[in-house]
């Protein structure tokens, strides 16, 4: 059987990419699986494809095979594309999805709601040894509201309502939130190129 190193500790993008790649018979080895303790790789890239590059390629030099990683923010239109790479610590370290929340709808507070259309976006890296690496994307269109709703979720979910929705990501249930999340697009495109690995 293939076998594919996902660069996350993230137990929920895990089993998220698990599903995904069994339907392929490919097995996932997460870092959290590795007998070594792989030390968090500095996301110093410009782009989000530049990040996802840095942690695929170093894991895949390491270990001498196929590793997927992913790299995804919040881009918002009103604030020039902010959080943008900076999603996760966007309020500052250590990283605080409450902090991050508050200080997107403290600088929002007075743009109205023509102008607060965002998308969510996805770029999974693809390394292998000795080949080139290769990148796939997937967007999630929708707008910021006002005030947070709902429970489900992490990140900006409370804030974001997708397009076509009239609720937010952390009001849909998982399944509703999988079927269109950034992620998943990105995954349908990479179902197009999975002979690669």
């Amino acid at each position: 059987m293939k076998k594919i190193i996902i660069a996350t500790k993230n137990k929920g993008k895990v089993k998220e990419f698990r599903s995904f790649f069994a339907d392929h018979q490919i097995e996932v080895i997460s870092l959290l699986d590795l007998e070594e303790e792989i030390p968090d790789i500095e996301e110093t890239g410009e782009t989000f494809e530049e990040n996802a590059a840095l942690k695929a390629e170093q894991i895949s030099n390491r270990f001498h095979q196929p590793v997927l990683a992913d790299d995804s923010g919040l881009i918002i239109d009103g604030l020039d594309g902010r959080p943008g790479l900076y999603s996760a610590r966007y309020a500052g370290e250590p990283t605080n999805d409450q902090a991050n929340i508050d200080k997107v709808l403290e600088e929002m507070k007075d743009i109205p709601d023509e102008d607060r259309a965002a998308r969510f976006i996805c770029v999974l890296a693809i390394a292998r040894p000795g080949e080139e690496t290769v990148f796939v994307k997937g967007y999630c269109e929708g707008h910021i509201q006002k005030e947070q709703t709902g429970e489900n979720g992490f990140g900006y979910d409370p804030i974001f309502v997708p397009e076509g929705y009239s609720k937010t990501m952390a009001e849909l249930s998982p399944s509703e939130k999988n079927e269109i999340s950034h992620r998943k697009q990105a995954m349908k495109q990479l179902e197009k190129r999975i002979h690669l690995l």
